[in-house]
């Protein structure tokens, strides 16, 4: 956005630590996508195709491919102690919002009814402004229950009397009957309501960053447009593939994302590369050196 200055800080560290040593109200807007606790470990296999007469796979006019594995990336996702865990980070975000703070909090279907309470207790229930609902349909369906096709975010207000919302930014949607609204309207579009339909991140887009659990681009723009203003700081503490610090900086506003997996790092290096991140390292060696080597820089600050 022209005439407003971006940044975007890395912090490769425990995010507990990392957030400890931000000043209070520090951040206009919050989004965490942590792990969703599934008991399994999340992985996403690289691939790509290359023309091979005996190869494994047949493409177009009946030509055959072969499959070549690139790479797989994964992380842990079992908690012993779920809320436990969040608690403590989730108080820590409540402490670096801005009084006309939002804090969005994304989760599934396995967590969602116990980690809403548990926020309730740190922002207070009157802070609880929507659960929105980001339905996509996409994937193999389930035989023995109804196929689980959505995705949770919470959102609270800092300040249920006193927050961001820039109703005017909200991208418009097709109205589902619009010969029922007639031409004028049918052709603005409506606003969405607290379901919102999106395709999950395409496997072969170039939006794709091959990194597990990524989120859409269209999910994390609305949010950021409308709950920050331009020039504003986002923080993302569990910042995986670095699509807040994307959406952030292409929207003119400053961000802050912090993980703790080097393999992250290596994504949002690359990713947000046109930015010109600046890497900060909280842990020892040899992370330390492994960030240098993926960043192409001798030393870190």
């Amino acid at each position: 956005m022209a005439g407003v200055e971006s940044t975007i800080d890395i912090h490769l560290g425990d995010n507990l630590e990392v957030l400890k040593g931000f000043p209070d109200e520090s951040f206009d807007l919050i989004y965490i996508d942590p792990p969703f606790n599934t008991g399994k470990t999340q992985a996403r296999t690289q691939i790509k195709t290359v023309r091979d007469d005996e190869g494994d796979r047949v493409g177009f006019k009946g030509k055959k491919y072969r499959t070549v594995r690139i790479g797989t990336k994964a992380y842990s996702d079992v908690f012993s102690d779920y809320l436990g865990f969040l608690a403590p980070r989730v108080d820590e975000a409540r402490r670096l919002l801005k009084p006309t703070g939002s804090f969005f909090f994304h989760i599934d279907y396995r967590e969602v009814h116990y980690c809403k309470v548990m926020l309730d207790q740190v922002f207070g229930r009157d802070s609880f402004m929507n659960e929105i609902i980001w339905a996509y349909d996409y994937g193999a369906r389930a035989t023995r229950r109804w196929s689980p096709k959505h995705d949770n975010i919470l959102w609270y207000a800092k300040d249920p009397e006193n927050y961001t919302y820039r109703f005017e930014d909200i991208d418009r949607i097709p109205y589902m009957a619009p010969g029922l609204v007639g031409p004028e309207k049918a052709a603005r579009g409506k606003t969405p309501t607290d379901t919102w339909w999106n395709t999950i991140v395409s496997p072969n887009g170039k939006e794709k960053t091959g990194y597990p659990t990524q989120k859409p681009l269209a999910i994390i723009n609305r949010i950021i447009r409308v709950h920050s203003n331009p020039g504003d700081r986002v923080l993302d503490f569990f910042a995986g593939s670095g699509t807040i610090g994307e959406a952030a900086v292409r929207l003119g506003r400053s961000a802050v994302l912090v993980d703790n997996n080097p393999e992250a790092l290596r994504v949002m290096a690359a990713r947000l590369a046109f930015a010109n991140p600046r890497f900060h390292n909280y842990t020892p060696e040899p992370k330390a050196a492994l960030i240098a080597k993926v960043t192409g820089r001798k030393s870190l600050p």
